[in-house]
């Protein structure tokens, strides 16, 4: 199993490098990373278990350090692994007053 997400700046039409991510499931961390220049972020290349598991963006850190007010200081998206042997990706598009999600390929 493998965890990666994709983060878009929706407004500007650009890729979210530099943002700072973390995986859990449950209380424990399994993973931290930053998004490269095209906003990617592989997180776990191996398995992690059945269950719930979160990403938690750091969205108000990332929109202060260009300057840009946000609604969101951070965004955490909760998903199901049920089949531990598929790829998991997560997808954010973002915006300092919005955001939306879903299940990528």
């Amino acid at each position: 199993m493998s965890i990666s997400t994709h983060v878009l700046d929706s407004v500007l039409g650009r890729p979210a490098a530099g943002m700072a991510v973390r995986l859990y499931a449950g209380a424990d961390q399994l993973a931290e990373g930053v998004t490269d220049r095209d906003g990617r972020c592989r997180l776990i290349e191996g398995a992690t278990g059945l269950g719930t598991h979160r990403l938690v963006f750091a969205t108000g850190p990332w929109f202060a350090e260009q300057g840009r007010e946000a609604f969101y200081p951070e965004v955490v998206l909760t998903f199901a692994v049920q089949e531990p042997a598929e790829h998991h990706h997560v997808p954010l598009l973002l915006a300092p007053f919005a955001y939306s999600t879903y299940r990528g390929s």
